[in-house]
């Protein structure tokens, strides 16, 4: 079932009237949107098309050349970068574990730079691997390369959550995983984003897994936004040519698999 969008009246997140642009390229244009507290909110978009750009600004891995960009009512440029990023959650593609350290290393890495106490990073670190479904005795010890692809994502994704932070960025998070790994990490991070209230901005270039996953879905294309819209809203109402060739292709696939099921 497609999912209905959620208001975005009292945005967590606003971008306003953003770009960006790399030596005299524009990678981002104009770029105005809300995200709503609790939502689920996905970018899409070919590859090259602004979408990674977006989400480290959020951040400020990247810096807008134009525009601002709020969390709540206060402007992240007010904010030393260091301390913006220990409030957001990351996770990478490529989990980005750090090899030499165990997972329960890992997953504390923040909660020690904010100078919790061993008791308290190890008493995180129990709870978060319970809640991405690893056993801490079998789990806490082991290094990066002693766990599988979907295993060291879950680790990532504990290691974001670690100091409760209420956002969450993820880019191409399952993108690296095989296809049954992939649904059931994709399928786990969407409970645990509803049970602690996360607000998410993930980014894939799979129209099937922002439909799946999300609240709603933001188009791009050569740094501009198309259309913003609940998944429901973007398969029947979209807003271009562009938009409706990226929701034919899943639909044509699914189209595609359910004749030949009924061929079988």
């Amino acid at each position: 079932m497609l999912r209905q969008a959620k208001c975005a009246e009292s945005p967590v997140i606003e971008f306003v009237d953003v770009s960006k642009t790399y030596a005299a390229v524009p990678a981002v244009v104009d770029l105005s949107v809300r995200v709503a507290g609790n939502e689920f909110f996905v970018l899409i978009g070919p590859s090259g098309c602004g979408k990674t750009t977006t989400l480290n600004m959020l951040n400020r891995l990247v810096e807008p050349s134009a525009g601002r960009i709020r969390i709540g009512a206060e402007d992240i440029r007010d904010v030393d970068p260091a301390i913006l990023r220990r409030r957001i959650g990351y996770v990478f593609q490529e989990a980005g574990l750090f090899p030499h350290m165990t997972v329960a290393e890992n997953i504390g890495v923040t909660p020690r730079l904010l100078n919790w106490s061993r008791a308290e990073v190890a008493d995180r670190v129990k709870e978060l691997l319970a809640l991405v479904r690893l056993d801490t005795d079998g789990f806490r010890d082991r290094l990066p390369r002693e766990l599988s692809g979907g295993q060291r994502q879950r680790v990532a994704l504990a290691r974001a959550l670690a100091a409760r932070p209420h956002i969450m960025l993820l880019d191409e998070p399952f993108g690296a995983l095989d296809p049954l790994t992939r649904d059931e990490v994709a399928d786990d991070y969407r409970a645990i984003h509803d049970e602690l209230g996360l607000t998410t901005v993930m980014v894939t270039h799979d129209m099937t897994e922002a439909l799946l996953l999300a609240d709603r879905v933001g188009v791009m294309r050569t740094g501009a936004l198309l259309q913003v819209a609940s998944p429901a809203e973007l398969v029947s109402r979209p807003a271009d040519e562009f938009v409706a060739r990226m929701i034919e292709t899943p639909m044509r696939r699914a189209a595609r698999l359910s004749a030949a099921l009924g061929h079988a």
